[in-house]
């Protein structure tokens, strides 16, 4: 008799139904309750408009608890000294591996900090100089300018054989920071002429330097010293009398009879004014700091920042300094051609890490490019070259937008960077605006269906197809294409810029027409913001919006930022007759128990911090006695609780009429912020809220000609709409709008195009196409043409 044979499949293992991240009742920011799976080892793609609370979900929530559980696993004594998260207002987070998050933090702006020095290639040349560099100088430190040389020599007291014996000891440490420089590469030097005019006495009011008036005590100092003759011309003095008027160490002494400590001009206008942060001083200070510092390039290490010894060892004719110099994509091929066994393992590291900046499409830098200079989409892929060698498998990688910064043609690179990560058995999560990357997702996240408060939900799960049928305003916008224009402004004039050669430019001669819509273009690293920036410096008549990132505390927020509060409290003292001051969280009218924060924190060391709404003000931020005014029948708590659109509204009309805060709201709402709130806190703005933000406040400013860095970072499809209409009313103001863009949709839309290329870095640097859009698309001559020409369908 035949037996059956059993056709079951085997049972699943236990291990192996963990295939997905469970995210229930997130309530971070603007969520509400969100509820959601995402399938693990495979690419999700979180898109939706900015403000719709995609970073709320993906950093804030699943990021933050990921990387909390993994600091809970650490003693408690070691947690001491790592940054404390609190746990996401979450009910169930199932799931979760460990996450790597990439984001486009700029990278520290601290003046040591290199391309080599963030990515550990610096300290493997420096291993690799000190075991093969003739002369031989010392260790790997010999050759870091961020060791300085030292020596020492005493006696120390040791414990031997019972008795208590003194012996000499002497250390030394051989670094390769440049002492004059520190390491820094450049130099600080004091435009004396900005401090005085050498043609005048003390007496006849010699001095320049802000807030040094005669008569004030400052001056006094000076004049009524003794050190010098008041009444001589300081060109007149001799070299004693400069070197006290101008370097004299601190010293007590007697001057108009009262006991004050003298020092020279210059050290106490470096301790006074050059030692604060330049964003905090005054605008009369900053200008007089911005006038009389020069930054010149060290003239002991010319720029390297190394000693004369590091920089005398070499490897085949080239020293490390010459080593950190070159472009990248040079260095990996120098690194290839030598042929050491002794040190092949050191080799085959570094030889792979400048390769994996080649491959992401970076090997246009050098590695003694200072971390400071790079814009937010290098430093992202900066960060990313640590993650694309590892054996890790399992791994949750997050990221923010990393096609931010990058030309089309980079872009096509990226995804496949990110689907390399996936196909290792990695979970790929990533907020992105671009369609190219939205298209290769396995798994889509719409969130939406606004931004703000009408946002906070998923409008869509699922495919790509799904998303492109589903009827969001991300599927409804997913195959927009801008069209190119049927006719082109004529330009009123033109402005030449000759003769560039700023960073890696050629001596290029181009004429940017003025009255126009101008699109600056090219791949990463070509040499755009080189050309715009360093040849129309911001200031007289040039309103200058890069991508440098707004600086402010939880205490900040849109109406602070922008300057609306002033108004806004004038308003409310007028109609009351009391202090403007009364109405600012900040000063006077601050709830004394919270200080005007809405909430007290309760530090509790090694683990998060408590924050709950003051029991006083009820989170208000003002006493009880400032509510009590009213404008327009609300209070100055509610005031700042209205959007923007609410707010426009309100100051437009009635009792509340307030032409100037009339005027700054009605920018918010013309750069599509509508619908944030004016007393929400700069720290929860999304990157892209506050590149808009800042768009709103520069566009008060005087001036006739606009430049833009990449306005459409961090926009969704369907503001970049919004944008291009913007770009127009500037335009037809009267204003020349000049955009760095890669966004294909600004470019068609643009007047005249500025093509640079044809490469990144030594292989950048010409203008390659100067004319119409519908001129590249026809001549298809340069990468950005044929990515122009596909997207219009030309």
């Amino acid at each position: 008799m035949a037996t059956r044979k059993n056709t079951q499949p085997p049972a699943r293992h236990a291990a192996d139904s963990h295939d997905l991240i469970r995210v229930h009742g997130a309530r971070v920011n603007n969520l509400k309750d969100v509820s959601i799976e995402i399938p693990k080892r495979r690419l999700t793609v979180f898109t939706g408009v900015s403000g719709s609370g995609k970073s709320s979900l993906v950093f804030d929530t699943i990021a933050a608890e990921s990387q909390r559980l993994i600091n809970e696993t650490y003693s408690a004594f070691v947690q001491g000294f790592m940054p404390t998260l609190a746990r996401p207002e979450v009910d169930v987070l199932d799931g979760l591996t460990t996450a790597i998050i990439v984001d486009q933090q700029r990278m520290g702006g601290d003046p040591r900090s290199t391309v080599g020095t963030a990515t550990d290639a610096n300290a493997m040349l420096r291993i690799l100089f000190s075991r093969l560099g003739k002369p031989y100088i010392g260790s790997p430190k010999a050759f870091s300018f961020n060791v300085a040389s030292i020596s020492g020599a005493g006696a120390v007291t040791v414990e031997r054989g019972g008795q208590t014996v003194k012996e000499r000891r002497s250390f030394s440490i051989t670094g390769g920071m440049c002492p004059r420089c520190e390491g820094r590469g450049s130099v600080t030097d004091l435009d004396l002429t900005q401090l005085y005019d050498d043609s005048k006495s003390l007496n006849d009011g010699a001095l320049t330097v802000p807030g040094y008036k005669p008569g004030g005590w400052s001056y006094r100092l000076y004049s009524e010293s003794g050190l010098y003759d008041a009444d001589k011309p300081i060109r007149k003095y001799t070299k004693r009398e400069l070197h006290d008027f101008l370097h004299r160490e601190p010293v007590r002494m007697k001057i108009a009879g009262i006991n004050m400590t003298y020092e020279g001009l210059v050290p106490r206008i470096q301790k006074s004014m050059l030692a604060k942060d330049r964003e905090s001083m005054q605008p009369h200070i900053r200008e007089f700091v911005d006038r009389a510092v020069t930054f010149t390039t060290c003239p002991d290490c010319d720029g390297t920042r190394l000693t004369e010894a590091a920089r005398s060892s070499k490897i085949k004719e080239v020293s490390i300094a010459d080593a950190c110099a070159m472009q990248i994509s040079d260095l990996a091929a120098w690194v290839d051609s030598l042929d050491e066994p002794s040190v092949a393992p050191l080799l085959a590291t570094l030889h792979h890490t400048l390769e994996s900046f080649v491959e992401i499409g970076l090997g246009y830098l050098s590695l003694d490019r200072p971390a400071g200079t790079l814009s937010g989409g290098e430093a992202q892929r900066v960060k990313m070259i640590r993650h694309l060698g590892s054996s890790l498998t399992d791994t949750t990688y997050v990221f923010d937008e990393p096609t931010t910064g990058l030309h089309p043609h980079d872009i096509q690179r990226m995804n496949g960077l990110l689907m390399r990560l996936r196909d290792k058995g990695n979970t790929v999560l990533v907020v992105e605006h671009k369609p190219e990357t939205i298209a290769i997702a396995d798994h889509v996240v719409d969130l939406g269906p606004g931004a703000g408060t009408a946002g906070g939900t998923v409008c869509f799960e699922g495919t790509v197809d799904g998303l492109r049928k589903g009827g969001t305003i991300t599927g409804r916008h997913f195959d927009d294409r801008a069209a190119l224009k049927a006719t082109v402004r004529r330009p009123t004039g033109v402005l030449p810029i000759r003769g560039a050669a700023k960073h890696n430019l050629r001596d290029v001669d181009v004429d940017i027409p003025l009255g126009v819509l101008t699109v600056i273009t090219g791949v990463a690293g070509s040499g755009k913001s080189s050309l715009i920036h360093g040849s129309i410096p911001a200031g007289e008549g040039v309103v200058s919006i890069d991508q440098a990132a707004i600086r402010g505390s939880r205490r900040s927020n849109p109406a602070t930022y922008t300057g609306l509060l002033d108004p806004i409290r004038k308003a409310f003292a007028k109609a009351h007759g009391v202090k403007p001051a009364l109405f600012s969280a900040n000063s006077e009218g601050a709830c004394p128990t919270c200080n005007g924060a809405g909430v007290v924190y309760t530090d509790l060391a090694m683990m998060a911090g408590v924050a709950t709404t003051c029991e006083d003000c009820e989170g208000k931020r003002f006493q009880a006695s400032v509510l009590d005014y009213h404008l327009g029948g609300r209070d100055i708590s509610e005031v700042l609780a209205m959007p923007v659109t609410e707010a426009l509204e309100f100051f437009g009309s009635g009792e509340a009429a307030t032409p100037a805060a009339h005027r700054i709201l009605d920018r918010l709402a013309d750069v599509g912020l509508g619908y944030v709130s004016l007393g929400q806190p700069l720290t929860t703005l999304s990157g892209g809220e506050r590149q808009r933000l800042k768009l709103a406040t520069h566009m008060s400013d005087k001036g006739g000609v606009y430049v833009l860095d990449e306005p459409t970072t961090g926009l969704h499809l369907a503001d970049v709409e919004q944008l291009l209409g913007l770009l127009d009313r500037l335009v037809d103001s009267g204003k020349s709008v000049i955009v760095i863009e890669h966004h294909q949709a600004v470019m068609a839309h643009a007047d005249w195009i500025v093509d640079l290329g044809p490469g990144a870095g030594h292989d950048g640097g010409r203008i390659v196409f100067e004319g119409t859009p519908a001129d590249l698309v026809a001549a298809r001559s340069t990468l950005t043409g044929e990515h122009l020409a596909a997207y219009v369908g030309g």
